[in-house]
């Protein structure tokens, strides 16, 4: 299974929510798991590599992949019928490089934020991933959400963000988020992420590992 997380606007979160749900997958599900890093920054692939200077024991492999190798890096990783891709894409939508990654997208997970850069970004990165792959069910997940701040456009955006696919509950602001690694998912975020997660694996992982 491949899935793709990925957003037009820089900043959403998308590195993040990889290594979140990468922990998540092989932790509590025991998946096997490769991590494509194809974002421009390769900051889960700056995490993993720090992991193993340290000589930490690593639960998944993270490799960073340029667009021109991916076909044959698709081909080898999903011999495995088992194995689980996660893609983290890059923050620009300008390349028809892109174009076959889409397409081996079997869910799309957006992270986005409810300022108005971001829904325009969103909601474009949406139009655009539908209209090349229109298989893949995409999740969007209100992310770097601050409790403090009041979002009047929430329930507008959530209604037309439903036209694309399904939006989750949100997961809240944090400055611990910024600890969360290749090793492991600080637990204190645990309580937060946790629910989204598994509502993304019953819904969409959990009936392809039975088949």
């Amino acid at each position: 299974m491949v899935i793709l997380i990925g957003n037009q606007k820089g900043g959403a979160g998308k590195s993040t929510l990889t290594l979140l749900l990468a922990n998540y997958l092989t932790a509590k599900h025991g998946r096997k798991v490769t991590v494509l890093d194809m974002d421009y920054q390769q900051s889960v692939s700056a995490k993993y590599e720090k992991a193993r200077v340290l000589e930490n024991e690593v639960p998944y492999e993270v490799i960073p992949a340029d667009l021109a190798h991916f076909p044959m890096l698709l081909q080898v990783l999903t011999k495995n019928p088992d194995e689980i891709v996660l893609i983290d894409l890059p923050g620009k939508m300008d390349d028809d490089g892109l174009i076959p990654v889409i397409l081996s997208g079997d869910l799309i997970l957006c992270p986005f934020n409810y300022d108005e850069f971001s829904v325009d970004s969103t909601l474009l990165f949406a139009m655009v991933t539908a209209k090349i792959n229109n298989r893949a069910p995409i999740v969007f997940i209100p992310n770097r959400i601050k409790t403090t701040v009041r979002y009047n456009t929430r329930v507008e955006v959530d209604k037309v963000m439903k036209n694309f696919g399904t939006v989750t509950s949100v997961i809240a602001d944090r400055i611990d988020f910024q600890r969360v690694d290749t090793i492991h998912t600080p637990a204190i975020v645990l309580p937060v992420v946790l629910p989204i997660m598994d509502i993304i694996y019953t819904a969409h992982l959990e009936k392809e590992h039975k088949k």
